[in-house]
């Protein structure tokens, strides 16, 4: 064992690109945290909703979901209306009015699954396998299929360190708030763990680091505490990261696979083996 550190924080996001719940422990199954990302929300085309287009839905990042600890089911709270079940058709119509647009919520990807992205005008923000991309402008791009049927834009754990929010925190002239990158696990280590390394977390889990998560326009975005204009201009100048074999993008945090499921808590320690 090369680094050893704990456990400072645990999300969830039951439904993809809304507010998700802060947890004090969560299984970890094969396929991530367990109800992490298994609802979304498509519009009239078929298109999964993404704050990765923050015109049409970034207000979707003021919405809240939570999974209910005794049933499993997820609820949505939609500001300023009651708490409703997720696939009801008064959350449907909550959030279709939340948004101006009519959305439905789902459990079942659509075929061949797409989202808009829209991609910042800051230098850097455009990977480089990336073609056909006009900074100012979305495109759609495919969304992962995941046999689970989860709704994933990458690995099936994000994982950030205070280290990397630390040295961000520098270079930014403040601090950022570790919310803004939707994480699963917030890791109190030394330094990101790289693609391939195994971390060990608590007795039970143990995760494999896969690549780099590159990031969009969302931390940007407000979250809550109002947004931060200024963030993606210092990622892209002090966190452009070569992925292999595809080239250069803008990332911070990492994706993780998961080798063994378990149970994870806050507090547990971490072991980068």
């Amino acid at each position: 064992m090369s680094d050893a550190g704990r456990v400072r924080a645990l999300h969830r996001y039951p439904v993809k690109s809304a507010g998700g719940e802060a947890l004090r422990t969560a299984r970890v199954g094969t396929d991530g945290l367990v109800g992490d990302r298994i609802w979304a929300l498509v519009d009239d085309d078929g298109v999964v909703v993404s704050a990765k287009h923050p015109r049409p839905w970034g207000r979707l990042l003021d919405v809240t979901a939570r999974v209910q600890a005794l049933s499993d089911e997820v609820t949505v709270a939609v500001p300023d209306v009651a708490v409703t079940p997720a696939g009801s058709p008064e959350a449907n119509g909550a959030l279709s009015r939340w948004l101006g647009r009519h959305v439905t919520l789902t459990r079942s990807p659509p075929p061949d699954p797409v989202l808009h992205r829209w991609w910042p005008e800051e230098p850097g923000l455009i990977p480089e396998w990336v073609t056909g991309a006009v900074p100012g402008t979305a495109t759609r791009t495919p969304l992962p299929p995941h046999p689970e049927g989860r709704f994933f834009d990458g690995g099936t754990v994000h994982l950030v360190t205070t280290a990397a929010l630390a040295t961000l925190a520098r270079r930014h002239g403040r601090p950022v708030d570790h919310g803004r990158f939707r994480p699963n696990i917030v890791a109190e280590l030394p330094a990101d763990p790289a693609p391939g390394q195994r971390m060990r977390i608590g007795t039970d889990v143990v995760i494999e680091v896969t690549l780099p998560t590159p990031r969009c326009a969302v931390p940007a975005l407000d979250h809550g505490g109002g947004a931060d204009d200024g963030l993606l201009r210092t990622l892209a100048r002090y966190h452009r990261t070569e992925i292999a074999p595809f080239g250069r993008a803008t990332c911070f945090g990492v994706y993780a696979a998961v080798v063994t499921p378990g149970r994870v808590r806050v507090d547990d320690d971490i072991a980068v083996l």
